[in-house]
């Protein structure tokens, strides 16, 4: 998630994070410029507060007063078609009470937020075992999700940062923190001082082998603290693990960490722009963890092509001037002053009047009126003009996310305006081997790849996270996935995929955060979409993407944008968990349909993973079962591999074979195997033959 999106989330702290952000040089947003008087500090934290609608953490009295379900019957859906019309389109809103729409995937269930974590945001997700670790802009929940369908808070801790993005290792877990007043002690009474040796930006380390005790055994500081972080397992270094950090907030004062330095690398080499950290951590001493390198992955880019305001935003502005409405540079782009902002506005300028809005009169209201337009020039100063350049401006200096794949010495760096392809396979020195950017993307914000690591899927978080990006008259290549095809290290652009249901206005909807699902011989993945929800598709063919199954909810709130949808969603172990921002954990299971059999899913939930961290791709490995062989069948009968007499023969050789025992199983898979092993011009025919050969091994 985006910088701008972490201040929105943390505005019951507004006051004192941009009092220090007025003090920060060099900050990506240039807060300093906006906000050169008291006043105007006052009114930046109040027009983030009221611009995500934070007040609506209840549910809204307009909304339906049950939730209704739009799922489809406890039947499979074997259609290939869509449903038509969009049960997402229209659904009733409500916090806790919303509509729900769900295609091809069942609910299994709903798990509200515990009580010191209700109303603050949650992000992402870590899992271990039977445990999922959810982070919260107020610390991290541990649920036991053993029985999936009540799954049971197996320990809380309150330790308030931001983004609180989590990742685990054997018996360590891993925080990062990136705001201004997040502190070491866990403590929630924040950070006053600009410089404070108390404050914590960077990534916080618990032993958890004793998970009712967790013990804080190392923090270690970052120059531009860490929005999120990646953890890599090297496979020939047992004895360390490896944390890649994404830190996009400005540089820190070197009164608060030595050697953290702002100046640009050509009036300083040791600047902390234009490079990522990574943090050594000695497995069998995680006390003694540090930063060992900071590889500059950035070198020679040049600033990207970008795209201005879509035509739904330019609709928006014109509507809202000609209603007479007020607006400002924020941020460096234009944007309507929120009504209640306004009130405030007014409220201050009547204080020294010693009036108040209940009791001034028409002559106080004229002249409020009169002052506006120079009280909000005064809140929101216009962004300085940039230097004279002499060339072209400089790319990006961070990433948002880097997804670490060790297993093929790869990594994808999601690193705003670029999509980055890095070899990894020496872990304290990675380099980059190609870069791609593209002028319909905003942001760079994720990477996932295929299991073998031949294609590559980037995510554009345009809007930051925070604004409804998939309405209707929106450009489907913008806030969407881009997907490459990966060949001797080099990116080729195939496609976009983007949400297929349009959101309404005051949903924040978005790509965002996700992960593969090990559907063996296809590329399927389950994807977070804020308040869009969530989208599984098919990306087996790059230039063929589509959607097999969704769930979806609706707004938070009735008449503005609520807090709410889900942040990230991973296939774990047969189950589909998403972390709900404001309404808790969502587990779901897939549906047998026309896109993806019941062979399928079952040969996916082989597949078990002792741990996965977001940011982190394990390779996919199928155990040799019978399902496995049926679930290539399943495809070659959906893609005409094989001919209906062929599947027909297949299946009912898989079935006798599966039914008997001893020399009769072994002589009907050998069978079996020679009679597929004569089509050698169909890859996927030769992976089923593959399996029944290894079966009749066995």
């Amino acid at each position: 998630m985006s910088y701008i999106w972490q201040f929105r989330r943390i505005v019951n702290r507004v006051p004192v994070l941009i009092t220090h952000l007025s003090t920060m040089k060099g900050h990506p947003l240039h807060i300093g410029s906006l906000i050169g008087t008291k006043a105007g500090r006052l009114w930046l934290g109040l027009v983030i507060a009221v611009s995500v609608g934070i007040s609506a953490c209840a549910p809204n009295p307009m909304a339906s007063s049950s939730s209704t379900s739009m799922a489809m019957s406890s039947q499979a859906n074997m259609s290939t078609k869509a449903p038509s019309p969009d049960p997402r389109v229209g659904l009733k809103p409500g916090l806790f009470d919303a509509e729900e729409a769900f295609w091809n995937l069942s609910k299994v269930s709903t798990t509200k937020p515990s009580a010191p974590f209700l109303g603050v945001t949650s992000s992402d997700l870590a899992f271990k075992g039977n445990l999922v670790f959810q982070g919260n802009y107020n610390g991290v929940m541990v649920w036991d999700i053993s029985n999936p369908k009540s799954p049971k808070l197996a320990k809380e801790f309150v330790c308030p940062a931001s983004q609180s993005d989590v990742s685990v290792y054997g018996d360590l877990l891993f925080i990062s923190g990136e705001g201004l007043t997040g502190r070491i002690d866990c403590g929630g009474q924040g950070v006053a001082e600009a410089v404070s040796h108390d404050r914590l930006r960077g990534i916080r380390i618990f032993d958890i082998s004793d998970l009712q005790n967790p013990k804080n055994v190392a923090n270690v500081q970052t120059c531009r603290g860490s929005h999120t972080h990646s953890v890599l397992k090297d496979p020939k270094d047992n004895d360390n693990i490896y944390i890649y950090i994404s830190g996009s907030s400005g540089v820190r004062s070197e009164e608060e960490v030595p050697g953290c330095i702002a100046a640009p690398p050509s009036e300083d080499p040791n600047s902390a722009l234009f490079r990522i950290e990574i943090i050594k951590v000695p497995l069998a001493h995680p006390e003694n963890s540090a930063v060992v390198s900071a590889p500059r992955i950035f070198e020679g880019l040049v600033a990207p092509p970008q795209h201005g305001a879509s035509p739904a935003d330019a609709i928006e502005m014109a509507e809202a001037k000609a209603r007479g409405e007020f607006t400002a540079d924020i941020f460096g782009q234009e944007r309507i002053i929120p009504r209640q902002i306004l009130g405030q506005l007014l409220e201050s300028f009547l204080k020294e009047r010693n009036k108040t809005l209940a009791t001034m009169n028409a002559a106080d209201s004229a002249a409020a009126r009169a002052a506006l337009p120079a009280l909000i020039a005064a809140a929101f100063p216009p962004q300085p003009p940039r230097p004279q350049q002499t060339g072209p401006r400089p790319g990006p200096t961070q990433c948002h996310d880097i997804t670490l794949y060790p297993e093929i010495g790869r990594a994808g760096g999601a690193c705003g305006g670029y999509g980055l392809l890095l070899d990894i396979t020496d872990p304290v020195n990675p380099f980059r081997m190609d870069a791609v950017a593209d002028s319909n993307f905003s942001y760079w914000h994720s990477a996932t790849f295929n299991n073998d690591g031949s294609k590559v899927l980037f995510t554009d978080e345009w809007g930051g996270g925070g604004q409804p990006k998939c309405r209707a008259d929106d450009p489907k290549e913008w806030g969407a996935n881009a997907y490459f095809s990966i060949d001797k290290g080099k990116m080729k652009f195939q496609s976009y995929y983007k949400l297929p249901a349009p959101q309404t206005n005051i949903e924040n909807c978005v790509a965002h955060n996700g992960s593969l699902i090990p559907v063996p011989g296809r590329e399927i993945m389950v994807q977070s979409w804020y308040q869009g929800g969530i989208s599984i598709f098919d990306w087996t063919d790059l230039k063929n993407v589509y959607e097999i199954a969704f769930h979806d909810r609706g707004p938070s709130a009735a008449d503005t944008q609520g807090p709410g949808g889900s942040w990230s969603v991973y296939w774990y172990n047969g189950l589909l968990v998403s972390s709900e921002i404001s309404r808790g954990l969502d587990i779901f299971e897939l549906k047998p349909s026309g896109f993806l059999s019941a062979n399928e899913i079952a040969a996916a939930n082989t597949v078990k993973l002792s741990y996965l961290n977001a940011q982190g791709q394990p390779t996919y490995t199928w155990p040799t079962t019978y399902v496995l062989a049926k679930a290539y069948v399943d495809q070659l009968e959906r893609s005409k591999g094989l001919s209906p007499a062929q599947i027909e023969s297949t299946r009912k050789a898989l079935a006798a074979a599966e039914g008997s025992t001893g020399a009769a199983r072994k002589s009907a898979l050998s069978a079996l195997a020679t009679d597929l092993g004569k089509n050698t011009s169909d890859a996927k025919v030769k992976a089923l033959a593959g399996v029944v050969k290894d079966l009749g091994a066995m």
